[in-house]
């Protein structure tokens, strides 16, 4: 049984003729790691499965630890969301519930390059004077 209902898996097709570009969604995951780790590779191939549009690649962190450094991936599961470029947008453990709708904008932001900022919003960003990281931890309790 897969985590997506059929009127799930609608809903995100619908969502999903807004995208532009192809992303990609790497999924480091280790199989002697928690049960999460199974069950994140599983959730993005069924998201994958709804655009041709999307692709996954599965890679083990303890293995492929070269590409885990070069995306900043320290724990598992994690997902990579990326387009013509990485826009850093990483999700770590299983987007599952409330997360899920947030993995489906950020697919969709990233396969438009472009985030739905208003200019206002845009303009203050640009006058930053350097670079900002923004982590956003979320859980359901």
């Amino acid at each position: 049984m897969g985590f997506l209902s059929a009127q799930d898996e609608e809903a995100v097709k619908k969502e999903f003729e807004r995208l532009g570009g192809s992303v990609k969604l790497t999924v480091f995951a280790s199989e002697l790691g928690p049960e999460s780790n199974a069950q994140t590779v599983r959730l993005m191939q069924e998201v994958a499965a709804l655009s041709d549009k999307l692709s996954v690649s599965v890679l083990n962190p303890h293995i492929d630890r070269e590409r885990a450094q070069a995306y900043a991936i320290d724990a598992s599961p994690a997902v990579v969301v990326e387009g013509d470029r990485d826009y850093g947008i990483r999700f770590l453990g299983i987007p599952a519930g409330y997360e899920f709708s947030n993995l489906i904008d950020s697919i969709i932001a990233v396969s438009n390059g472009e985030a739905s900022l208003s200019a206002d919003t845009k303009a203050a960003l640009a006058d930053l004077p350097e670079a900002v990281t923004i982590k956003v931890f979320s859980t359901p309790t």
